[in-house]
């Protein structure tokens, strides 16, 4: 199942939510919000700094995650980015595609 990792930004009312009800309760909202859209939370990570939380997750395709970023930045609560996580052997298969592609020229 494709992996995706999910940075996160909260807002001025995102941190007080997470103030309100804690870590685990968002944690846990996370992990029922994936678990219904048929995937799972690998790791569920608060941090400080420029990034709030990190999180990598499995899930059944790029429409799912493309789902879950969009609803969620959507809430105003906080800003989310995705990143498509490839395991080794995935890029070992890439670099077995050859793409037939020409650089612009002047």
């Amino acid at each position: 199942m494709p992996r995706y990792l999910f940075v996160g930004s909260y807002s001025p009312q995102g941190s007080k939510g997470v103030l309100a009800a804690g870590g685990t309760a968002r944690r846990a909202v996370i992990e029922k919000m994936v678990s219904d859209l048929g995937g799972r939370v690998e790791t569920f990570d608060f941090a400080f700094g420029s990034d709030d939380v990190y999180t990598i997750v499995e899930l059944p395709d790029a429409r799912t995650a493309t789902a879950i970023a969009l609803t969620v930045n959507a809430s105003g609560a906080i800003s989310l980015r995705t990143v498509v996580l490839m395991t080794p052997e995935e890029v070992d298969a890439a670099g077995q595609v050859q793409p037939n592609y020409q650089p612009p020229t002047a």
